[in-house]
């Protein structure tokens, strides 16, 4: 199958400017400030304790090598399809590559949904007597990604100015929340450090890899592209913005976390650490400030996913390797499509837990920023990019994949086989769409 470059204008559709550099800050904030820190934190502290922080400011520089190139294609390219469209315009005769991409990106976006709704859960229901059930936790996780779904239905610019409001609020509160554990601190660095000392460089990089899901969320801000102002301006403005703010609240939180609330709870409580250690802390007032701070984040970066992951299916139907119906869209929303993704999100939550959801979403993801290093170092010329920014890319996401390959085989070999069975069905499904569509065109 060929595609037509030779008029990159060609694949522009025509723009409905519902969001503005607010909105869009917002979405990719709502992305990356979600289920991440709440997420990350109990595992990360689990295993390099007090150099959490480091891990977690490292992770986000990783994010930032990967998205110098999802920048310089989206403004180049201008299309929703994003991570999908750039590969199959860079690389117009590989198909199967595109469908591939297409597939794997897809459900790393449904596996942060899943990972932001399950965290959700775990607040809300944190202060209960059946805050460990884990039935009523996914079934509550069930009952957020139904009415984020009902929301993007509804109206694009409505699930704009909803996430401003939601994202805009919780960076305040997640900023209170972070002073108000480093003044009530227990213990400081010096000391942390001493308990920590056997922690080697290569855990805390194996960590680093690991939370690079916690930034993903960066690249939302392309799917939207036809709903945005000025793309040349408000793409890199946007995710720019949205990473240095990200990584600035993931320290400081991180860092008050570690200061003020003793490792053994942040680990025994890992899907809701936060919440039960400010609670044993500061009281029942500092317990509910986290929760609202949580269900805030994960709220808005369900909604900031459906969003944009959405528009991108839809782009990817619209190609023939999804079935046909996720293209149909109505005032501008692919209504199949979003109804979809939240289906088969929820149908995660209630077949994995939260460490594998974690190591698929970020392997999975750190994979197709790779793939989007390569593309641009094809096109460098074309996107005006340095080819040494790519070549470190390359090198650092190549070998943050082979880390959390190394840390899944050595430590939880048996989740490996869930993780490696679910690749193995979404490639097969993309090469059956993908001949599929070929023996389409031969006939």
């Amino acid at each position: 199958m060929i595609f037509n470059t030779n008029n990159k204008n060609s694949i522009h559709r025509k723009r409905n400017k519902a969001l503005g550099i607010t909105e869009l800050i917002a979405i990719a904030l709502g992305g990356m400030v979600g289920g991440g820190i709440f997420s990350i934190l109990g595992i990360s502290v689990s295993m390099i304790g007090v150099f959490t922080p480091l891990a977690i400011m490292l992770g986000g520089l990783i994010a930032f090598l990967a998205a110098y190139s999802y920048i310089k294609l989206g403004v180049y390219y201008k299309d929703e399809g994003a991570s999908y469209s750039f590969y199959k315009y860079t690389f117009p005769n590989s198909p199967f590559a595109a469908s591939l991409i297409g597939w794997w990106v897809i459900f790393g976006y449904i596996s942060t949904i899943a990972l932001y709704s399950y965290t959700f859960a775990s607040y809300a229901i944190s202060g209960f007597a059946f805050a460990n059930d884990e039935w009523i936790r996914k079934l509550v996780a069930g009952a957020v990604i139904a009415i984020f779904t009902i929301i993007n239905v509804w109206s694009v610019k409505g699930m704009g100015k909803i996430e401003d409001i939601m994202v805009y609020t919780k960076l305040v509160v997640l900023v209170v929340i972070s002073f108000v554990l480093i003044n009530n601190r227990n213990t400081n660095i010096p000391e942390l450090l001493q308990n920590n000392a056997d922690t080697t460089i290569l855990s805390i990089f194996i960590v680093a890899s690991i939370t690079f899901v916690a930034y993903e969320g960066f690249q939302l801000v392309l799917n939207g592209v036809n709903e945005m102002e000025n793309p040349e301006k408000n793409i890199p403005k946007a995710i720019y913005s949205a990473m240095i703010l990200a990584i600035a609240i993931y320290v400081i939180i991180s860092l008050g976390a570690i200061l003020a609330i003793p490792f053994e709870d942040i680990i025994v409580d890992k899907e809701y650490a936060l919440a039960s250690g400010a609670n044993k802390i500061l009281g029942h007032w500092g317990n509910n400030l986290v929760i609202v701070g949580a269900l805030l984040a994960t709220s808005s970066a369900i909604s900031g996913t459906v969003f944009g992951a959405s528009r991108q299916m839809a782009v990817i139907a619209k190609d023939g390797y999804f079935p046909r119906f996720l293209a149909k869209r109505t005032n501008h929303i692919p209504a199949a499509a979003i109804l979809t993704m939240s289906s088969f999100a929820f149908c995660l939550v209630l077949a994995s837990n939260l460490e594998i959801i974690l190591q698929f979403g970020s392997f999975t993801f750190i994979l197709i920023s790779l793939l989007m290093a390569h593309a641009n170092y094809k096109k460098r010329i074309h996107t005006d990019s340095s080819t040494i920014l790519i070549i470190i890319a390359l090198s650092v996401l190549s070998a943050s994949s082979v880390l959390i390959i190394y840390f899944v085989v050595n430590t939880q070999i048996i989740q490996i086989f869930f993780i490696v069975g679910l690749y193995v069905l979404l490639t097969f499904c993309a090469w059956l769409f993908s001949r599929t569509k070929q023996n389409q065109i031969n006939h």
